[in-house]
């Protein structure tokens, strides 16, 4: 088949020109398609359910909330591992799916599951799912900076969760902008136990006052004179002083007992369980942007740091946005070592060929040929969903060797056989006889003729040159990195 392969190309010259063409054109569309990453992502397909139960304990948490949430799910398909973790006032369930499952497929089935647990679960209990991201999906952080001493740790949450966390939300690609640090607004109500039982009022009276007094309500439309009024009663509290006047219960005599008669009212901070620090100055303010399933690492920071730089001028005066990590460089330097690679090559291959056979039309071969077999390394990589990776770009590079040495073997090869051919014969006359019966250009059937006896051997040494670079999936049992080896595989697409 090789063979047949090489007299069609010997006898279509122009053919061959215009399939470089082609692929050097479906080449390059597919490497401008394919996701680029830094790390490759070698974990399983997972999803990861989310409830809180404020207050509870560990023990309480593990009993009502994960293990009932876990029993539920070990029944769903394909899945082969679930794993809980209980702590306080939260649970985490990790369900891990065969390898190849689609994650939204299993975000479909997962939510499946949950609707069966409404009765089994306490009163008042959600569970959510967690972004539809992976282990990998932490492509940049970023911290809120004030120079100015101004803007406290509150003041600046504030910024991060109502300015720019549904901002950075909304750019394609991002599953969530978690923030970190800080302290959250609060409305809190100190009670005072004195003032409590000199009023008769209990702590469960105090919390179904202000739950009952914050609501709107809706009424009827009424008509008069040709318009319409609508009825709604407007109860949403918007200050200190308005939690204050909630009123709990009315005395025999007409008063009633508020909030501010039995405790005190401010802001305050909610409970923390992290804080973040920044360069050694102090606590800080931050987010990280987390990449959804399946995005384009590269193109996706791109995106947010455009964002960022809009939202730069909604933001008070001497607060600032410094990035903490930015893996768009490790893409770049990953990219940049690829292109090194290729680039060297290139000019090492062209400087030996032109020093040992002193022939320049054959120094221009791995100029041409190189860039389009690193090309099509990207073909199969697309096609299959296997985004650029330093493992895979590796791959790339290491077989950029291999092509090298084949390429020197055939331009090698060609120079020896014109030598030996006889020097009175005219280019007309190297193959006359086959040349008049099948086609094709002086001189080409005479090198095709010696490429079929080349290229087997050939083949076989890149075969032999590929066996200490197995791919690593063969090892079935290992459940963790040994899964994969994109540097085995992009080496074996390249080569």
């Amino acid at each position: 088949m090789i063979g047949r392969l090489i007299d069609l190309c010997a006898k279509n010259r122009w053919f061959v020109i215009f399939a470089f063409l082609v692929a050097a054109f479906g080449a390059t569309a597919a490497l401008r398609q394919i996701p680029l990453d830094a790390i490759p992502d070698l974990s399983d397909p997972q999803v990861i359910v989310f409830t809180e139960w404020k207050g509870r304990s560990p023990t309480i948490i593990e009993d009502q909330v994960t293990y009932p949430i876990a029993s539920s799910l070990l029944a769903a398909p394909k899945v082969t591992a679930v794993r809980g973790y209980s702590m306080f006032g939260m649970s985490f369930v990790y369900v891990l799916f065969e390898e190849g499952t689609d994650v939204y497929w299993a975000r479909s089935r997962v939510l499946e599951y949950m609707s069966s647990l409404a009765g089994r679960l306490p009163e008042g209990v959600t569970p959510t799912l967690g972004p539809d991201a992976t282990g990998i999906g932490w492509v940049y952080e970023y911290a809120l900076v004030d120079r100015t001493g101004k803007h406290d740790l509150v003041e600046l949450r504030s910024i991060q969760d109502y300015t720019l966390r549904y901002a950075l939300a909304s750019v394609p690609g991002v599953a969530e902008v978690a923030p970190v640090g800080g302290y959250q607004r609060q409305y809190q109500i100190t009670l005072d136990p004195e003032r409590l039982r000199a009023y008769g009022v209990t702590v469960e009276d105090v919390g179904r006052a202000v739950k009952r007094s914050n609501s709107e309500v809706g009424g009827r439309v009424l008509e008069l004179g040709s318009r319409e009024y609508y009825v709604r009663g407007r109860g949403y509290l918007s200050s200190l002083g308005e939690l204050g006047e909630v009123a709990i219960r009315a005395e025999a005599s007409g008063a009633s007992v508020r909030v501010r008669d039995v405790g005190s009212v401010r802001f305050g901070p909610e409970v923390r369980r992290g804080a973040a620090d920044f360069d050694g100055l102090g606590e800080s303010v931050g987010a990280i942007v987390v990449m959804r399933y399946g995005e384009n690492a590269r193109a996706l920071i791109t995106r947010v740091e455009a964002k960022i730089d809009e939202l730069r001028h909604a933001l008070p005066e001497g607060v600032e946005i410094i990035p903490t990590y930015d893996r768009a460089g490790l893409i770049d330097r990953a990219i940049a070592t690829l292109r090194h690679a290729l680039v060297e090559e290139m000019i090492v291959v062209s400087l030996v060929i032109l020093l040992f056979l002193m022939h320049l039309r054959s120094a221009l071969l791995p100029i041409v040929s190189l860039p389009l077999a690193v090309l099509l390394s990207f073909v199969p990589m697309y096609l299959i969903g296997v985004p650029s990776t330093i493992m895979s770009l590796g791959g790339i590079a290491i077989a950029i060797g291999a092509t090298v040495d084949a390429e020197i073997v055939m331009v090698e090869a060609c120079h020896k056989k014109l030598e030996h051919a006889p020097k009175n014969l005219s280019r007309a006359a190297r193959a006359p006889a086959r040349r008049r019966r099948e086609g094709g250009d002086a001189g080409d059937l005479l090198l095709a003729d010696h490429h079929r006896g080349v290229v087997h051997p050939g083949l076989r040494a890149h075969r032999a040159g590929g066996a200490p670079l197995p791919p690593a999936r063969v090892h079935q049992d290992l459940r963790d990195a040994l899964g994969r080896d994109p540097l085995g595989d992009a080496r074996a697409r390249a080569a």
